[in-house]
């Protein structure tokens, strides 16, 4: 499975990068008895579904010349939505400031999860600023334990 993201990923990028986007994920998951390759693109002001219909076009064409998959899915190319996840680095330096939701995968200060506000990150350590009722925590995580971690919607 792993294998063919990263063949799409490799056919996928030119793509994107081509139309001016940023090539966010890749998914291959089976769901009861249909197989979904799900390719989430963005860029700051956002994604349209004129751009999800490009990149789904020109995919779908190197798709079926290498013919990677065996057999039969349904290709869906959306927008990661406001809840994007962070994956990389560079995804990281670019919520500094946002807030996230970050899972480790052992607990820090006593905890496994956190959501505030990403203050920093130097490549090493993700700085979050969390609230705890009326004061505020900074919560230092070590990158190599960061399980997964999104941006986190505020509902007022």
């Amino acid at each position: 499975m792993s294998k063919v993201i990263e063949i799409v990923e490799e056919l996928a990028e030119p793509i994107v990068s081509g139309l001016g986007l940023e090539l966010v994920e890749v998914e291959y998951v089976k769901e009861g008895k249909s197989w979904f390759l799900r390719v989430y693109i963005d860029k700051d002001t956002g994604v349209d579904i004129e751009e999800c219909g490009l990149v789904s076009e020109q995919l779908s064409e190197k798709l079926d010349e290498l013919d990677p998959i065996p057999h039969n899915y349904f290709l869906e190319v959306s927008s990661p939505g406001a809840e994007r996840p962070l994956k990389r680095e560079k995804d990281f330096e670019k919520a500094i400031g946002k807030n996230v939701f970050v899972k480790t995968y052992e607990p820090i200060d006593g905890e496994k999860t956190f959501e505030g506000i990403l203050t920093a990150f130097d490549g090493n350590t993700v700085s979050i600023e969390v609230k705890i009722k009326t004061r505020k925590k900074m919560v230092e995580v070590p990158y190599e334990k960061v399980a997964s971690a999104r941006l986190a919607v505020i509902f007022s």
